[in-house]
């Protein structure tokens, strides 16, 4: 794919920083399910397959801190979305925005579970009597359930953000396509006129 340039630029951007099929196939966790991977309908890019490669892919971002790019991929499969796109959704939560994702999902857990009105105003945690396990435990259980809530809302708007973003493309390039026949058209015929 060294020669070939796309017309736009965030198409060169994902194919530079997108894992190539032989990458994924020599993988040691992904050997088994290898010629699953190869199948060229999951990694072309279709109105179908991107929003569901986004979707899948912010879902296993935020399900999973650890190993979410082969979580995306096992789920890509049987979803029929796009493997390398859903991989490389799976980059919004890394290293370095982990910390801001952990708060995100503790504040978005209490907000859910609405802790703060069950305990009242001025009471104390629920661990408070059980000590720094039980602190421990209770924060941990408030940040996972954030984390399925980022993890469900994400995908589904992730999934509508791809899916209209994709119409809006296709039809700005259709409009495009079609003012530039209009064009040619209108040459033609002034020159046949003169």
């Amino acid at each position: 794919m060294s020669g070939f340039r796309s017309k736009t630029w965030l198409a060169d951007t994902i194919r530079k920083y997108m894992p190539t099929r032989d990458q994924m196939a020599r993988n040691k966790y992904l050997k088994p399910i290898a010629h699953r991977f190869l199948t060229p309908e999951l990694w072309r890019f279709t109105r179908r397959s991107v929003p569901r490669g986004v979707a899948l892919g912010l879902f296993a971002a935020f399900i999973v801190p650890i190993g979410q790019i082969f979580l995306a991929a096992f789920l890509a499969l049987p979803a029929r979305a796009n493997v390398p796109l859903s991989a490389l959704v799976t980059f919004v939560t890394n290293p370095f925005t982990l910390p801001f994702w952990l708060i995100v999902a503790n504040k978005v857990g209490k907000l859910t579970l609405n802790i703060d009105a069950t305990l009242g105003a001025g009471a104390g945690s629920f661990a408070e009597d059980g000590g720094a396990l039980a602190l421990w435990l209770e924060v941990g259980g408030v940040t996972a359930f954030g984390f399925l809530v980022i993890a469900l809302v994400s995908a589904g708007v992730g999934y509508l953000a791809a899916s209209f973003s994709w119409r809006y493309i296709v039809a700005r390039r259709r409009r495009k396509r079609l003012a530039q026949m209009e064009q040619r058209l209108a040459e033609r015929l002034r020159e046949h006129g003169q």
